[in-house]
């Protein structure tokens, strides 16, 4: 290569390979790193849960256990005995059904993923394993994951699992709110359809909004005046109606209007950017400053190599 060093080409290597790597996040990932300020989709779908109808009856769970073709439980979905504990979801359950006392009676509430509008998971994920659909899904790319489980703690509801079956395949397993099979064909979950309560509405979610608040204003005493998801942590696609205090069905009530994110979004899109970035950057400004301190300029390679071929003098 004419007029150009060895050290000079491995320094544009360099550099050339981190403005690569900013350019990417800046550009195809750019998203993920700034969507603290993701705003959802206005006519993503969603589903409205009304507590007061439920009797617990696990047909949901079952619903979703065929349909996404998860193992087979220990105990029998017409087995009660679970509700002796409080469960959460895992990789063999995407949804499960507790039982709550309270000074109604026993209450039982179904357990998902909520599909948030502005997903904490998602943007706390540095490899872009999540993804908002256009349908209102929080879905998850298991070929880009590396395990890292930062999803598990941002999210404001606990809910993704992480699949401890592989060592060599770190998984997170959530509902995925039946996207590939039913939502992005227009059909309602599979949960949703199979409910004989009709405890579970599916619809746009500014209607199910209006349909919330409906049902509190036409009976006056039966529910909360509160339509839990409408406007926690910015808003999410499952939402609940409830006869008693959402805070006695296991709901975190202290959670706020503002989406998780948008107090360490900042943090979170720095961080993966300087750890990618920075390593390659000063190995570049290196080799740079370097350069100048060799003598012989451009030559400075042949030179050395010509002088270790010559005889020393007598």
């Amino acid at each position: 290569m004419s007029g150009i060093t060895r050290r000079r080409f491995l320094c544009a290597t360099v550099i050339g390979g981190a403005i690569t790597t900013l350019g990417s996040m800046c550009g195809k990932g750019g998203k993920a790193w700034a969507s603290g300020s993701f705003e959802g989709y206005p006519e993503g779908m969603g589903v409205l849960v009304d507590l007061t109808r439920c009797i617990g009856c696990r047909t949901c769970e079952a619903a979703c256990n065929k349909e996404q073709n998860l193992a087979p439980p220990d105990r029998s979905f017409t087995d009660q005995s679970v509700f002796d504990t409080d469960r959460r979801t895992d990789e063999d359950h995407y949804t499960v059904v507790n039982r709550y006392a309270t000074g109604e009676g026993p209450v039982y509430r179904k357990i998902q993923c909520n599909h948030c509008n502005e997903p904490a998971c998602l943007t706390s994920c540095f490899v872009n394993a999540y993804t908002k659909t256009k349908e209102g899904a929080v879905v998850y790319n298991d070929k880009v994951c590396v395990g890292c489980r930062t999803c598990m703690v941002a999210c404001p509801f606990n809910i993704p699992a992480y699949s401890y079956s592989s060592a060599t395949n770190p998984l997170i397993k959530k509902c995925i709110f039946c996207h590939e099979t039913r939502l992005k064909n227009g059909r309602p979950p599979a949960c949703v359809e199979a409910c004989p309560q009709e405890v579970l509405t599916f619809g746009h979610r500014k209607d199910l909004i209006k349909l919330g608040h409906e049902r509190i204003r036409n009976s006056p005493g039966k529910y909360i005046d509160q339509i839990y998801g409408e406007k926690e942590v910015g808003g999410t696609g499952w939402m609940y109606l409830s006869a008693v205090p959402f805070d006695q069905v296991g709901f975190d009530t202290t959670l706020g209007n503002e989406p998780i994110i948008s107090n360490v979004k900042d943090f979170l899109s720095t961080v993966p950017m300087v750890l990618a970035i920075w390593p390659a950057l000063f190995s570049g400004f290196h080799l740079l400053a370097t350069k100048g301190k060799d003598h012989g300029g451009e030559g400075d390679d042949e030179g050395h190599k010509r002088s270790e071929k010559e005889e020393p003098r007598p």
